[in-house]
C-alpha cells in the first residue's frame, strides 16, 4: 500500500483535513507516522525513506536539496493550500515529483467575497454605512451615487483562476464586464463574455474595479495613482490579490483628494498596515483582515480537493490541479 505522511502546522490540520477526509486518506494509504510539523519532520528524517506521497498545507516544509535527499521514493505532494511559492525550490523541479495544490478550492471563497463586495459597492453600500452613521438619518431619495446592478460596468484585472470564477458569477447579473489580461486573446474573451481593454480603460470606465493579478516581480507596483485618478465618480476599487501590486502610498493620496472613491482592501502592504498608516483614518478605505480566502470550515474544501486528487493518483489518472514548472511561473 502507498506510504503516506501528513506534514503541516498542527493548528490548521483539523481545519484543512477534516476527520472524514483524513479517515478516507488513511484507508487508502499506509501512514508511516502521526501528523507532524515541518520542524518535527526535519528532526526525524529517517522515517522519510519509504514515503511515496506527502499531504501538506499551511506551514509545510520547504523542499530543498537536503530535504529531498531524505525522500528517495517521494512521488507526489498534495498541498491543501493555495500558493506553493514558499515550499518549492529549483531543486524540486529537477526531481520529477508531482505536486498538486488546492488553489482552485481556495479561489472559491475569494470569488464569493469579491462578488459580495461588487454587488454591495454597486449599491454604494459602504458610502451609505458612513453617511447614515455620521448623520444619524437616511439621506433623501433619489440617491444620487448608486450605479446599481443593471447596466453598470465591472472591471476585472487579470482573468486568473479567481478572476475567471468572479467573471462566471457575474454572468448571472445585468452588468457589463471589462477585463485586462495580456495573456487572453479576443477569441477567448468572447467565450468568457468579457470585453478586453487596456488597464487605463478598466479604471476609466468601470463602476467597480476588482484586482486579481498574481504577485510576480513584473506586477509589483503595476497599479499607480494615475489609475485611481481617472476612476469614475463614486467608483470602487477592490483588492483581494496582494497589497504590493498597487502603489499604496499613491492610492492613499488619491483617496484623500477624492472622498467619492471607495477602496476595499482585503490585502495591504505591509500586512497588516503599520499602526501609523493613513488607511486607518480614511473613511473611504475599507480594510478587512485577509478574510477573502478559506476561513473556518471553508478550509475543509481544500483537503477534500486533495483527497480527490489522491484518488486520481492511485487510479493512474491525470491530476486535475497539478502544478507544472511552467504554470508555477505565472501563479500567485
Amino acid at each position: 500500500m502507498t506510504k503516506s505522511l501528513f506534514v503541516m502546522h498542527k493548528r490548521f490540520i483539523d481545519l484543512v483535513y477534516p476527520q472524514n477526509v483524513t479517515e478516507e486518506i488513511k484507508k487508502l494509504s499506509d501512514e508511516v507516522a502521526p501528523p507532524m510539523t515541518a520542524d518535527e519532520l526535519l528532526k526525524n528524517k529517517s522515517i522519510l525513506k519509504d514515503v511515496e506521497v506527502l499531504f501538506s498545507g499551511w506551514g509545510g516544509p520547504t523542499f530543498d536539496k537536503e530535504l529531498l535527499d531524505a525522500f528517495p521514493h517521494l512521488k507526489a505532494i498534495f498541498y491543501a493550500a493555495g500558493t506553493i511559492k514558499s515550499i518549492v525550490t529549483e531543486e524540486f523541479w529537477e526531481r520529477n515529483i508531482k505536486i498538486t495544490s488546492a488553489y482552485e478550492a481556495n479561489a472559491v471563497p475569494v470569488a464569493e467575497y469579491t462578488l459580495s463586495q461588487i454587488l454591495f459597492s454597486l449599491k454604494s453600500g459602504w458610502k451609505f454605512v458612513k453617511e447614515v452613521k455620521e448623520n444619524r438619518k437616511y439621506p433623501p431619495k433619489p440617491f444620487h451615487h448608486i450605479a446599481g446592478g443593471y447596466g453598470s460596468t465591472v472591471g476585472l484585472i487579470s482573468l486568473s483562476t479567481i478572476g475567471r470564477k468572479v467573471n462566471n458569477l457575474l454572468q448571472n447579473f445585468d452588468v457589463e464586464i471589462l477585463a485586462y489580461d495580456p495573456f487572453v486573446n479576443t477569441e477567448e474573451a468572447a467565450q468568457l463574455n468579457v470585453e478586453l481593454c487596456s488597464l487605463h480603460e478598466i479604471f476609466e470606465r468601470s463602476d467597480v474595479v476588482s484586482l486579481h493579478t498574481p504577485l510576480l516581480p513584473e506586477t509589483v507596483g503595476m497599479i499607480t495613482g494615475e489609475h485611481f485618478q481617472v476612476m469614475k465618480n463614486d467608483a470602487t476599487f477592490i483588492n483581494t490579490a496582494r497589497g504590493a501590486i498597487i502603489k499604496e502610498n499613491e492610492l492613499i493620496e488619491v483617496l484623500k483628494e477624492r472622498p467619492d472613491l471607495t477602496a476595499i482592501l482585503d490585502v495591504t502592504y505591509p500586512e497588516p498596515p503599520t499602526k501609523d498608516s493613513p488607511l486607518y483614518d480614511l473613511s473611504n478605505a475599507i480594510i478587512t483582515p485577509h478574510i477573502a480566502g478559506s476561513e473556518g470550515p471553508e478550509c475543509g474544501r481544500m483537503g477534500a480537493y486533495m483527497l480527490s486528487e489522491f484518488k486520481r493518483y492511485l487510479n493512474g489518472e491525470q491530476l486535475k490541479w497539478e502544478v507544472s514548472k511552467e504554470k508555477f511561473k505565472t501563479m500567485a
